[in-house]
């Protein structure tokens, strides 16, 4: 086997297990970025616009899971949604405009920093007791996080529940209502930013799609393991990934 089916293969294994962890534990959206960096001849730019196009399906799949289990139903989630949603049609954009003047040595060091942050909110949100009763945020504090979150993903390509989730589950959101209300965002965040990228011309669509599809089938496998299974597990194994991959990302830029 040449060394071009291989890295196929572990495209796809990107894709495959970065859609479990988007709705899981919201975090699995950074793998296919890392995975276009780290293995493909890919410019910063076309990493992060083929990684977010991606995330369009995903994002849509997602949503539309957990609107059918309920979440998406309940009006305080809707709420928080919707104001995710809106704050990523003006903060992608933003990322994006970054991006273009974005070095690919200083991609690799920012994709580093934002897996070191990933893994360090998951685990926070895995030690961190609930609390007695859960609430929803008032709109002072969705829409700032909102904006640096779309800002961020706009950068690096990602579709946001990687750090929605935690940070929403930190203001005490529980965990089902965050990952719902992530998805919604996600399908703005990846939205804009495609567009953004396409009139850039850093789309490589064979890529798009040889991670995409994967990825939708992870997204429903994650979908129900976070419903039926306690995924401490998944959680620490993603943590530890994401530290092991750090070191390399800022090195390989």
């Amino acid at each position: 086997m040449t060394a071009e089916p291989v890295t196929w293969v572990l495209l796809a294994l990107f894709g495959l297990i970065g859609g479990v962890g988007i709705t899981t534990v919201g975090a699995g959206g950074v793998l296919p970025t890392i995975g276009l960096f780290a293995l493909t001849a890919l410019t910063p730019a076309q990493v992060a616009g083929t990684a977010i196009v991606t995330h369009v399906a995903t994002g849509t799949l997602g949503a539309a899971a957990y609107a059918r289990s309920g979440q998406l139903r309940e009006p305080a989630t809707r709420r928080t949604a919707q104001l995710l949603a809106g704050t990523a049609v003006v903060g992608t954009p933003i990322g994006v405009l970054i991006n273009s003047v974005v070095s690919e040595r200083a991609f690799g060091l920012v994709l580093g920093v934002f897996v070191v942050l990933v893994a360090g909110l998951v685990w926070y949100r895995e030690r961190r007791q609930p609390t007695a009763a859960p609430v929803h945020p008032s709109a002072t504090r969705v829409v700032p996080l909102g904006l640096v979150v779309a800002t961020a993903s706009g950068i690096v390509g990602i579709g946001g529940p990687m750090l929605t989730v935690p940070l929403l589950v930190a203001l005490g959101v529980p965990v089902l209502e965050s990952l719902a209300a992530a998805q919604v965002q996600s399908i703005v965040i990846a939205g804009v930013g495609t567009v953004g990228y396409l009139l850039a011309g850093a789309v490589d669509w064979p890529l798009a799609v040889l991670v995409g599809i994967p990825e939708l089938v992870g997204v429903l496998i994650g979908w129900k393991i976070a419903r039926a299974l306690p995924t401490r597990s998944l959680k620490y194994a993603l943590i530890i990934t994401l530290l092991a991959l750090a070191p390399y990302l800022v090195l390989h830029g």
